[in-house]
């Protein structure tokens, strides 16, 4: 009897490989500390949506420090590489001496497979691939940063992923302008880029690149109650959605579980629900798969409008993501990284100086220049201040003169006449 029921369930196992279904989920264990202390799977709609779908055939590509090996992660990760230089080939050694487990913590939230029996921590896509794409952060690589996000851009869709996470930022608004292409290149190619907004604690006050890049999927931070975490999160216009962020699980790079806050951690689960929604429709794009999320997030209970500047759209609903009757759109809601290229960049694509004319163009001769006067004594006159100035000065004084030479003159003969005209009786 036992035999025929392992026989029956291999067979119905085959069967759900060959139709590509998924094999029915194993209840967790109620006794296992670790799933209990994942809350998020059944507060923000997780559970619900593994009803439909657990992410089979949708690649997240980490770009982040590398992933690392433990039976959590070892069944979720389909490929790597390093762009850092001092990581392995395959992307699964763990660079940088301070940070070396955050790209496995960020790889179990968005796909750990558990341990077995229900028990050990599970993603939020559990049947979703990871692409391990090692990167080092600050003085670990000699290799610019940059260049470093540049090429795992290029490296993860050249690979087939459909979401990439990014769980860091630069605290800068700007970006250099290699990640112009490496975005654009993600986003033409039909990928969903999801970023983390970035962390008061760790000094950031508003959103900075790569969350300020039109077009990606921003994620804000919000504590076990649902509202907005003053560490674990920021603040800034381009948020897209908002999930938990503090008290989260997280697989080390030698296989403990931790617990661990941050944005970094709220990307992860929102790329997660990304890969959801994009194994339960495959026909759509990039662009409805964002509409989808964000349009179906519950709206926060103290925002004051949607978007808001620190929820975005609102808690992250994955059930209603995956299910939901959502319009469809023609656009990155999120915005378009191209026109502001061509809006911004514009300074780099100017026309060049114009080609001078084969035929010289003729310009008629200007006038003579009037002759210099040589120079003389500043105190002897010249002809200028004799014919503008001296000249005219004499020709109004003598006259007046000699008419007051007159009038004095017949004032003199009239007193004189008085004087000798005789008195009257």
């Amino acid at each position: 009897m036992r035999r025929a029921v392992v026989t029956v369930v291999a067979g119905v196992l085959a069967v759900l490989a060959l139709t590509g279904a998924s094999a029915p989920p194993v209840p967790d264990d109620p006794a296992d500390p670790v799933r209990k202390a994942e809350y998020w799977i059944d507060k923000y709609g997780i559970r619900d949506a593994w009803n439909t779908t657990r992410g089979a055939g949708v690649k997240i590509a980490v770009i982040d420090t590398g992933v690392g090996h433990s039976p959590e992660l070892d069944p979720a990760v389909v490929g790597g590489t390093d762009v850092s230089g001092v990581g392995a080939a395959d992307g699964r050694t763990p660079v940088g001496a301070v940070d070396a487990s955050h790209g496995s913590w960020v790889a179990s939230l968005a796909a750990a497979r558990g341990t077995g029996g229900g028990k050990g921590m599970i993603g939020v896509a559990p049947e979703a691939g990871i692409l391990a794409i090692s990167v080092g952060f600050g003085a670990t690589s000699q290799i610019a940063f940059t260049k470093q996000v540049a090429d795992a851009m290029h490296w993860a869709v050249d690979h087939g992923a459909k979401v990439i996470n990014l769980s860091f930022t630069t605290n800068t608004l700007d970006w250099d302008e290699s990640w112009d292409d490496a975005f654009e290149y993600a986003f033409s190619h039909d990928v969903v880029v999801v970023v983390a907004a970035g962390n008061r604690g760790s000094g950031t006050t508003r959103v900075g690149a790569p969350a300020t890049i039109p077009g990606v999927l921003t994620v804000g931070g919000v504590d076990p109650s649902g509202k907005a975490s003053v560490e674990a999160s920021t603040q800034g216009i381009t948020i897209g959605v908002s999930a938990p962020s503090e008290q989260l699980l997280g697989v080390s790079a030698n296989g403990d579980v931790v617990t661990w806050n941050g944005t970094s951690g709220a990307a992860p689960i929102v790329a997660g629900i990304v890969a959801l929604v994009r194994a339960a429709h495959p026909d759509l794009d990039a662009n409805n798969v964002i509409e989808r999320i964000i349009k179906t997030a519950r709206p926060a209970s103290d925002a004051t409008s949607v978007p808001d500047a620190i929820y975005g759209y609102g808690l992250v609903d994955a059930a209603a993501a995956v299910s939901a009757k959502v319009p469809l759109v023609s656009s990155n809601p999120m915005g378009s990284l191209e026109d502001w290229i061509r809006l911004y960049r514009r300074a780099n694509s100017q026309p060049s100086a114009p080609t001078p004319s084969a035929t010289p163009i003729a310009v008629p001769a200007l006038p003579r220049a009037d002759a210099v006067s040589p120079a003389g004594s500043a105190l002897m006159p010249s002809a200028n201040s004799l014919l503008y100035g001296t000249i005219p000065l004499m020709a109004l004084t003598v006259p007046a003169i000699l008419v007051a030479l007159g009038v004095t003159a017949a004032v003199r003969r009239i007193r004189s006449a008085r004087r000798q005209r005789p008195p009257s009786s």
